[in-house]
């Protein structure tokens, strides 16, 4: 595993916290393009826009200029990202328009983000980072772990086609105090086993640094990600059967989602749909009490069994369009957004 922990403070009992969770397979810069594919260099622009508009305005009202607030209550959590790409997004991100057309560099950085190469531990690879606005919320710990028998290095395992990771972090609102758990992740898309021994690792994961920084179970969680799952495939009901947590699409009444409901497209026109189509996911972790622990003996895992409800509302569900009227595709999957609020 790679850590890095920068504070292990207490926290005190906090306001409720509204947050708005966006999770995005990018699809990687490929130089050898489905049909229908186009490079980065034509995504980029579309893919940052997209971005930019989700998180714009999270706290407060809207300012008379296009100008992102240093306040955004919003994680941006992306899969498939080289290091080219996180550069480019970052660089999006934290520039703004000025006059006319131009931009400018933000006085502060607003965006950050923790997440490593899947390859070495560094740059090379594929990351699954956890994007933050660094003036709303503090980076307390982050770690990576590989999906594999060997989590603390880089390594894949159960015959997987590619190295897997788990990106994860807690982070502290700074006005509130809040902490939040976020983990990210992109299962194998070429074996089911590593799909479901990943799936048993993540939990494991949150369940250990939810133990660690939170022993009276009032930390909320949240995992997002490309789980190439379908929600009748094992991976997915991995995830539902350990009881500790909650796909978001599933906690909110069908009237009340908005968009696709499939999260992959492909490059073909309607070629997914429905539930045929949908692997991407924000899982919601449920409040716990040091009591409200279940351990499975064994070399199964130990899971977090809810007891006294959920730390979380679930306020919004959101699949946007991944292509326009110039019929140039973002990815080959669709932005998931999801508006939740603490409620413990």
């Amino acid at each position: 595993m790679h850590r890095n922990i920068i504070s292990d403070s207490t926290a005190s009992s906090t306001p409720n916290l509204q947050l708005r969770i966006v999770t995005h397979n990018i699809r990687y810069a490929t130089s050898d393009p489905f049909p229908n594919e186009r490079l980065w260099i034509e995504r980029a622009p579309r893919v940052l826009n997209q971005l930019r508009h989700e998180v714009r305005y999270l706290s407060g009202p809207p300012s008379s200029s296009a100008i992102p607030t240093t306040s955004t209550n919003a994680f941006i959590c992306l899969q498939e990202v080289l290091h080219s790409q996180l550069n480019d997004i970052l660089a999006g991100l934290n520039y703004v328009r000025a006059d006319g057309d131009a931009l400018s560099e933000q006085a502060n950085t607003i965006w950050s983000y923790v997440g490593v190469g899947r390859d070495d531990g560094k740059e090379r690879g594929e990351y699954s980072p956890i994007l933050y606005p660094i003036q709303t919320f503090r980076l307390l710990h982050n770690e990576t772990v590989w999906l594999s028998p060997t989590p603390d290095r880089p390594s894949k395992g159960w015959d997987a086609g590619s190295i897997r990771i788990l990106t994860l972090a807690v982070f502290e609102h700074r006005r509130t105090r809040q902490r939040v758990l976020a983990a990210n992740t992109h299962l194998d898309n070429a074996a089911a086993k590593s799909r479901k021994e990943s799936v048993r690792i993540i939990l494991e994961t949150l369940r250990r640094i939810h133990e660690w920084l939170s022993p009276r179970g009032k930390l909320p969680i949240f995992l997002t990600g490309d789980f190439n799952s379908l929600p009748t495939d094992e991976a997915y009901l991995e995830m539902k059967r350990s009881g500790c947590m909650i796909d978001l699409h599933s906690a909110i009444p069908s009237q009340y989602r908005y968009g696709e409901n499939a999260t992959f497209t492909g490059f073909e026109p309607g070629k997914y749909k429905g539930e045929q189509g949908r692997i991407d996911f924000i899982w919601l972790g449920p409040q716990t009490t040091s009591d409200g622990l279940e351990a499975k003996e064994g070399k199964k895992t130990q899971m977090i069994k809810p007891k006294t409800g959920s730390p979380w509302q679930v306020d919004g569900y959101a699949v946007l369009p991944s292509v326009f009227d110039d019929g140039i595709y973002l990815s080959d999957h669709r932005v998931v957004v999801g508006d939740v609020r603490t409620d413990l």
